[in-house]
């Protein structure tokens, strides 16, 4: 049960005391009923170890992601035997390694932890560029409406018309050909080299923003068309207010929550874009390790070395179900028809 709410005491003309209680910010709520959401606190907690072990992954991995010896070869310890008994035949029993080595003598756990600044730079940067484009275009086309809006929003549905994945794998696919061998000083040679420093995720972040904001613009524009005819907005109109003015400063803070929500709830579905990039060769370049491509690398022997799979789809795995319990637990606390109910 909730709280009583707190009651301040006024005194009033005649000498009595009234009790009002005191009023709370809609944040303050939200953020409330977001911490009491069980699910939601530990993809809180999740997330937050999963950015710890990112940011410190130099400093936790007991090799670096590159750092290989051929002799220790898909080595594994004595206790993944008894985990999975089918490896017994084939196994090289070897303590170094926590979780084993990789087919060319790599630590998998040292990979996996770098693996997850791969992941998480999609999870963070891939919803800044989608709420960059969607809300401004969305924007754009819900407060001009008429003819504009009809333009704009036939253009969201030629896009909605390409299958996306199809979309990004072409996108991916001309970037890795075309930008191979070029002329320095030429913008695609910058764009190359900047990819290259970024050990090839900058053409990642490019196709899933090119391809992610139709969704977010399509939500944008809905809930602009549900306020901009509400009375503040009028009262801004007629005090001169511009339409920029009207639309950063009036719309946008009345509708960024439902925005926010739907952007984490999205998360997930970037991650394993990636993830599938590298599963087929898209992805980022060798050896900067991504889960996807491990998987991938793990499929070929997966009868005979399980260990090589399952601790990338694990951790795959828990990096979506956090986003996915941290997406439904700002749903549900920005949701104003849940206030009062829990």
């Amino acid at each position: 049960m909730d709280k009583v709410p707190d009651f301040d005491r006024k005194r009033t003309r005649g000498g009595g005391d009234v009790a009002y209680a005191k009023s709370q910010s809609l944040l303050k709520d939200a953020i409330r009923r977001l911490f009491r959401n069980k699910a939601a606190v530990i993809g809180i907690i999740m997330i937050v170890l999963l950015i710890l072990m990112a940011v410190f992954a130099d400093k936790i991995a007991p090799y670096h992601f590159a750092e290989n010896e051929l002799y220790d070869q898909s080595k594994v310890p004595a206790w993944m035997i008894k985990v999975f008994p089918a490896m017994e035949p084939y196994a090289v029993i070897s303590e170094d390694y926590s979780f084993g080595a990789d087919g060319i003598g790599r630590d998998l756990l040292s990979r996996v932890i770098y693996g997850a600044r791969v992941s998480l730079a999609v999870a963070f940067v891939g919803p800044v560029i989608s709420m960059a484009i969607g809300v401004i275009y969305g924007s754009i086309s819900g407060y001009a409406g008429g003819r504009t809006d009809n333009i704009m929003m036939r253009i969201v549905d030629i896009m909605y018309g390409f299958p996306t994945l199809l979309l990004i794998i072409l996108m991916m696919a001309f970037f890795r050909t075309q930008f191979t061998e070029l002329e320095p000083g030429t913008t695609a040679y910058v764009f190359s080299k900047i990819d290259e420093a970024m050990g090839g995720m900058f053409f990642i972040f490019v196709g899933i923003g090119i391809t992610a904001w139709q969704t977010m613009a399509r939500l944008t524009r809905g809930q602009i068309l549900s306020v901009k005819e509400k009375e503040y907005i009028e009262a801004a109109r007629s005090l001169g207010a511009s339409d920029f003015h009207i639309i950063f400063k009036h719309i946008l803070p009345n509708i960024i929550g439902p925005l926010i929500v739907a952007e984490t709830l999205a998360i997930p579905g970037y991650i394993g874009t990636e993830a599938f990039l590298s599963f087929i060769g898209l992805g980022v370049n060798p050896p900067m390790p991504s889960w996807g491509a491990m998987i991938s690398t793990g499929s070929r022997s997966i009868r005979t070395y399980p260990n090589m799979v399952f601790l990338p789809a694990i951790m795959l795995g828990i990096t979506m179900f956090a986003f996915n319990f941290l997406g439904d637990g700002l749903r549900d606390a920005f949701d104003p028809k849940l206030r009062g109910r829990q």
